[in-house]
């Protein structure tokens, strides 16, 4: 097992379900929603408040076939040891060019408009955004679980999972990523198309609040993870923290959600006239 996992059950199960919830505040995540939540809005509200559910329950049936893959394959096929690091390095560039693309989302938006999330894999979405059925928009959740990262990380759960029994741990890590992902995802779904159903300051300024915390989110994870690599010292201090590390980046968007949701509560100040 890789020395940076914790070596507790318990403690490796609450970390995982972390990651999970945090993987659901991926910019491309909220991109993908938001394009989904928008086109069905109008035709199918009720789809469009599912929209983040779906996308979810998709991506995580991807992650939870691979895993079990990979858990099947482990007596003949062994992990390459270069894809963690791999893996790590390319979470560190997605991630902080999501941060910076997001952050200038913030800046540059116009006052008059809602701030809509900036992904990478969001840009390739084309005619997927305009799912306008349950199993459409799960397949375009599995669609965006095709990637380099998404796939690592389902490897990583059933390597690691093999040093606790075999495909009934590397399923419940995979399930415990899914649950903390699909927690995020459907709130976020939500989240949008209530900002769709209001047109006041207070949507326009929660939705560039929200889009400070994902872009600062993004940026902190991918400065943790450089300043990891480059720093021995970093790293030893940092081993042993990750549930920390992950609860308190997800303890942070999840603040500046509450504070988004709070804005979009409070009355609209009363214009003189």
């Amino acid at each position: 097992m890789d020395a940076s996992l914790p070596q507790d059950w318990t403690a490796l199960c609450l970390l995982v379900f972390a990651l999970g919830l945090r993987h659901g505040f991926d910019a491309d995540h909220l991109a993908a929603i938001d394009a989904m939540t928008r086109y069905n809005a109008r035709q199918r509200p009720r789809l469009a408040k599912l929209c983040g559910l779906l996308f979810s329950l998709g991506h995580g049936a991807v992650v939870l076939l691979v895993a079990l893959s990979v858990s099947a394959m482990a007596q003949r096929w062994v992990p390459p040891a270069w894809l963690e690091s791999v893996g790590a390095a390319a979470s560190i560039v997605i991630l902080a060019a999501l941060g910076c693309a997001n952050l200038k989302a913030v800046l540059t938006a116009h006052p008059a408009q809602l701030v809509r999330p900036v992904g990478i894999k969001a840009g390739w979405l084309g005619r997927l955004g305009c799912a306008d059925s349950p199993a459409a928009v799960a397949a375009v959740g599995a669609l965006f679980a095709l990637s380099f990262d998404t796939l690592s990380q389902a490897a990583l759960f059933a390597a690691t999972a093999g040093n606790f029994g075999g495909w009934r741990q590397t399923a419940a890590l995979a399930l415990l990523f899914t649950l903390g992902m699909l927690v995020t995802d459907a709130i976020n779904g939500l989240w949008i198309a209530r900002l769709l159903r209001r047109a006041d300051q207070r949507a326009l300024r929660a939705s560039r609040a929200m889009g400070l915390i994902v872009a600062g989110a993004s940026l902190l994870v991918a400065g943790l993870g450089a300043a990891r690599w480059v720093s021995p010292a970093v790293a030893d201090w940092s081993e042993g923290k990750e549930l920390l590390f992950g609860a308190a980046v997800v303890g942070l968007v999840l603040l500046g959600y509450f504070a988004a949701v709070w804005l979009t509560r409070r009355p609209a100040p009363q214009t003189a006239g």
